[in-house]
């Protein structure tokens, strides 16, 4: 299907424009998701130490 081939681009000029037009909120979702990551990672620490022991 070729419409699958045109929504990668669609998706990166979405996120460019995005990001041009409000870099300040792009770097707070950037900083959001990446404290969530770390959130994350931390329970599954937390979990797989908790396994081992």
């Amino acid at each position: 299907m070729p419409a699958k081939r045109y929504v990668p681009w669609v998706a990166t000029a979405f996120v460019l424009c995005y990001m041009l037009r409000s870099p300040a909120t792009a770097g707070r979702t950037v900083e959001t998701a990446a404290g969530g990551l770390a959130s994350a990672a931390g329970a599954l620490a937390t979990f797989v130490d908790e396994l081992a022991s």
